[in-house]
């Protein structure tokens, strides 16, 4: 399957995705909306690929989506036209492979979106984050909605509300992204984070992420009722057992992802 907007690449068990709309600075048209959640189920779906990493093209991450598909539409059109910038959200918390953002330049608006959308995030040094369509007399509803289960009140409004862009280490310290780098050592920092997911249990890098997403909707209680489930269902796994075995025998697992 060819994409138009997306790129994909394989380098071992880790699945590459690039925007690549570089002279549009990634910004989200229609298509690339749609081509990246395509793209997205596609490397879910490969068996080969254990991790995924989302990356820009050229000079930016993304700078959000491209205004000129926003004038002119109905109501009804706007709705699906929003729902479908959105999907990304939807698409990455339904996987079961975990996805990393590779953040470098600006990551904007619905680029910025994209960012607090996957399940983790290593930033450049230099790179800045804002959800600014206040700027323009829109919002950020969409990416604000996974911002806020990491910021408070009062920190969440202000990144709804400001417009203010932030540097990587206020990323960094409100907990948008897990780690800062040197620019220049961005990709062998993200593919080290990546390695590391690697190198744990695949049974139980898979179940830890369906829990998450499951967890998060739930009441407290229920929170704990899932728990028992889900650690009763991989205490039974080969991959448990031979976990357990390797550490009192003082040697490296082999998983089986089993």
């Amino acid at each position: 399957m060819s994409f138009e907007t997306i790129l994909i690449d394989k380098k071992g068990k880790i699945g590459i995705l690039t925007l690549n709309r570089p002279q549009k600075f990634n910004t989200f048209s229609s298509l690339m909306a749609e081509e990246l959640n395509t793209a997205l189920r596609k490397l879910d779906e490969d068996s080969e690929v254990r991790v995924v990493i989302i990356r820009g093209a050229g000079k930016v991450f993304s700078t959000g989506i491209d205004v000129s598909e926003f004038r002119g539409k109905t109501p009804s059109e706007y709705h699906r036209w929003f729902t479908r910038m959105d999907q990304m959200h939807l698409t990455i918390s339904s996987m079961v492979k975990p996805v990393i953002a590779m953040v470098h330049g600006y990551a904007v608006a619905n680029g910025a979106g994209l960012v607090a959308a996957a399940d983790f995030a290593i930033m450049a040094e230099d790179a800045k984050l804002g959800t600014t369509a206040i700027n323009v007399g829109l919002l950020c509803t969409g990416p604000i909605i996974p911002m806020s289960y990491g910021l408070g009140k009062k920190k969440t409004l202000e990144m709804l509300l400001s417009g203010d862009m932030i540097d990587a280490k206020e990323a960094e310290r409100l907990g948008l992204v897990n780690k800062v780098v040197p620019a220049e050592k961005l990709e062998e920092e993200t593919f080290a984070f990546a390695q590391k997911l690697i190198d744990k249990s695949p049974v139980a890098i898979e179940i830890g992420k369906i829990f998450y997403y499951q967890m998060i909707d739930m009441p407290f209680r229920q929170r704990f009722i899932l728990n028992s489930e889900v650690i009763t269902r991989l205490s039974t796994t080969e991959d448990a057992l031979e976990g357990i075995n390797a550490f009192i025998e003082k040697r490296q697992p082999m998983w089986k992802g089993k």
